[in-house]
């Protein structure tokens, strides 16, 4: 599978997302993933800057994307409980009410926890939404949803998914962290906006870059990432805050 990676260039950026190691087409600044882990990388286990605790007790409906398709509120924040603090998205289903309803049910059913944020490219963009239990990034690589019309931007602060192309979105995400507007015609479509703790989101660690490999984190999970990115940050909790 190709990587959803945007071009350096920033041309054709933020395809990024889709979780397939072998399936996932190619994509811009988001569902990237390489077919070949890097044997360097996994040579070594530094011990971690801050431990975490391996969860995988996945809510079993995760297992079952298209069983999740309960509408969203009009409105809703989201509270993600991060290894640096926290942060609140708060939800405007009218901007793009595909990508909310998807949204809004990986949330409901903790898809995001323990999930890391494993691409950041300063002043440029934060990604995330590659599960830490391999099994659930499976079954949810092909859970495609189509597009949303483009009724925002991509500025500062915005949260969008990422994609491989029309119609790829499904569970790769990104907040931008510039002025990203070159991005609304290429099909990145916003649902939301980070509210408070953009402080925070700015302070997750950056260090790896886009270092981490997205086929190893799908097709391994939260301990490709803890043996061999021991400083990354990634999501303690997300929960729906408000009706």
């Amino acid at each position: 599978m190709n990587e959803r990676k945007y071009s350096m260039k920033r041309s054709t950026v933020l395809l990024a997302a889709c979780i397939s190691v072998v399936f996932t087409p190619a994509a811009f600044a988001g569902q990237a993933q390489s077919t070949t882990p890097s044997t360097a990388q996994e040579s070594s286990a530094p011990t971690p800057t801050h431990p975490r605790t391996t969860h995988m007790t996945t809510d079993p409906a995760l297992l079952h994307p298209a069983t999740l398709a309960a509408k969203a509120p009009e409105t809703f924040d989201v509270k993600f409980t991060t290894t640096k603090g926290d942060f609140v998205v708060q939800v405007t289903r009218a901007w793009a009410p595909v990508g909310a309803d998807r949204f809004y049910n990986l949330v409901k059913h903790g898809f995001f926890t323990d999930a890391a944020f494993f691409r950041v490219v300063p002043g440029f963009m934060i990604q995330f939404g590659l599960s830490a239990n391999p099994a659930v990034n499976r079954v949810w690589q092909s859970a495609n949803i189509k597009d949303d019309p483009s009724k925002q931007s991509n500025k500062p602060g915005y949260i969008t998914f990422a994609t491989a192309g029309p119609n790829t979105r499904t569970t790769q995400l990104f907040i931008n962290f510039g002025n990203n507007t070159f991005l609304d015609s290429q099909g990145f479509t916003p649902f939301g906006q980070v509210t408070s703790g953009m402080d925070v989101v700015q302070k997750l660690y950056s260090g790896y870059g886009e270092r981490p490999d997205q086929g190893s984190i799908t097709s391994l999970g939260k301990p490709y990432l803890d043996k061999n990115f021991p400083d990354i940050d990634s999501i303690k909790s997300a929960a729906i805050v408000t009706p």
